[in-house]
């Protein structure tokens, strides 16, 4: 039997109940606390009930393992089962709520406003991070691995001292790699050699403007490889101009492909602070626990790897992150997929306390998810 079934609905609405006020207050609830709250009698199945009739309920809730007491003489807290209830109840609550409407409006009228003017993955993950750290008060995470399949944005080669060049290449994911070349043999870009000469500003902008003219939008892997074959081809004045462009294009991007890249965001990790008791010795190591684990970005990925799939179209909250990082007991991620550019695939979402505003950041991170598709990929 499901564990939803095996409570009443009026267990289930004082349960309901128990949760949001420990959300609110932080403090264990007790029996008085729940028989006062209008929001138990609004069910319409446990309206009027004395204390003692609350009381009652909790202990069969305590007795389903969804309350725990952490003190003899103090009320009782939600358990992870009891949380992970309750979210349950919310992504299945039917008919629309005009006030929790109201509020969902505004937020994705909020999220876009933060990402007016930002273009590029980069760029939108970075403001993913800020934009989720600061509606759910816990960390912002946004994790992009993009493949080398990525597309020619723009290039750019600037002359910064004899026989050397900065070349800059942006793909159409908001990538960017930028290289100091060498053109006289020195090891920075590795272009030394017989065949390699200086080359003027004037050379340099005519190789960049052909690049962007005639490339713009192709693969990265295919550019290199098309460069090779004009030069084959050409037998003229023109063949300078394509020399030069493979010399450039050669060690800007040395392998012909922009490598398998992960970028990760995360900001937000001040906000734990003041989510987690550190009023003794343990309490401040477990924190500098948690914060190492966070600020390990390969780790993050890991975790979130191990729980997100990149097929799934909601949002999925996770309670038992202590499985792949004992670190992160306690704590409760709420993520997303999102489509990057290209082929690439990435994920968006928040790590904090158990006690965070659930419906709040559950629908951020899947608007959000939103926004990257509608801003990466407005045709689709």
């Amino acid at each position: 039997m499901a564990e939803a079934e095996r409570i009443t609905a009026r267990q289930r609405a004082i349960l309901t109940a128990i949760v949001e006020s420990y959300i609110e207050t932080g403090e264990p609830v007790g029996s008085g606390t729940i028989a006062r709250l209008q929001a138990v009698g609004s069910s319409g199945s446990a309206s009027g009930l004395s204390p003692a009739t609350v009381r009652n309920e909790m202990a069969e809730l305590a007795n389903e393992g969804l309350l725990e007491q952490p003190h003899t003489s103090a009320g009782r807290v939600p358990t992870a089962r009891a949380f992970r209830l309750y979210v349950e109840r919310l992504s299945a609550a039917a008919g629309p709520n005009p006030h929790l409407q109201t509020q969902r409006l505004h937020l994705e009228s909020h999220i876009d406003s933060s990402f007016a003017g930002v273009s590029g993955t980069r760029a939108m993950l970075e403001r993913t991070s800020h934009v989720l750290a600061t509606v759910s008060s816990g960390v912002g995470v946004a994790v992009a691995t993009v493949a080398g399949g990525d597309t020619l944005e723009h290039v750019h080669f600037s002359r910064i001292g004899k026989g050397r060049v900065l070349a800059v290449v942006v793909t159409q994911s908001g990538l960017v790699r930028d290289r100091v070349l060498s053109l006289d043999g020195a090891p920075e870009g590795g272009l030394g050699g017989a065949a390699s000469r200086d080359l003027t500003a004037q050379e340099l902008e005519a190789a960049a403007n052909f690049l962007n003219e005639n490339f713009r939008g192709w693969s990265i892997e295919r550019v290199r490889a098309e460069i090779g074959r004009l030069v084959e081809r050409e037998r003229s004045e023109y063949q300078r101009l394509l020399t030069s462009v493979e010399q450039l294009w050669a060690g800007a991007v040395p392998d012909g492909v922009m490598p398998l890249t992960q970028a990760v965001y995360v900001e937000g990790v001040a906000n734990l602070l003041g989510a987690r008791g550190v009023g003794n010795p343990a309490d401040v190591a477990r924190l500098r626990e948690v914060l190492v684990a966070l600020e390990a970005k390969q780790r993050l990925v890991e975790l979130l790897n191990a729980y997100i799939d990149a097929r799934q179209e909601s949002v999925r909250v996770i309670f038992d992150l202590e499985e792949h990082a004992p670190e992160l007991a306690g704590l409760v991620l709420i993520a997303a997929p999102a489509r990057m550019a290209g082929d690439g695939r990435g994920t968006v979402g928040v790590i904090g306390p158990k006690r965070i505003h659930y419906e709040n950041t559950m629908n951020a991170v899947s608007y959000i998810a939103q926004v990257f598709e509608r801003m990466l990929h407005p045709s689709a």
